[in-house]
């Protein structure tokens, strides 16, 4: 079977190697071997290699289907999200941060002259 070359322009393949690589790099956070997410995700340790190296001719299911086995699915919702939709998505998911409340380990207590 021949291989299809697809053409891409070089930002877009920096994107996919990027994303590739971001994915391997989650993997490994997890400490899950190629074995065990490529079977989780259903694809060959050939298909995870090539997503984490970014190869272009990868479908985007088995993007999706290793997204899933790592539990970040939710970020194929931001696949192609128009600047509104962006907008919006950031509202949602912004929270304000909680501050830690201040203790004071060593209190100022003032000294009273004897």
């Amino acid at each position: 079977m021949v291989r299809k070359k697809v053409v891409l322009m070089p930002g877009t393949e920096h994107s996919l190697e990027k994303m590739g690589a971001q994915i391997k790099r989650a993997r490994l956070r997890r400490n899950i071997s190629v074995e065990l997410l490529a079977e989780r995700a259903g694809i060959s340790k050939g298909t995870l290699s090539a997503i984490e190296r970014g190869v272009p001719t990868v479908s985007v299911g088995a993007y999706a289907a290793v997204l899933f086995a790592l539990g970040m699915d939710k970020d194929l919702e931001l696949i192609a999200l128009d600047e509104d939709g962006k907008k919006q998505y950031k509202v949602q998911n912004l929270q304000p941060r909680k501050r830690a409340a201040k203790h004071n380990k060593h209190p100022f207590t003032p000294h009273s002259s004897s």
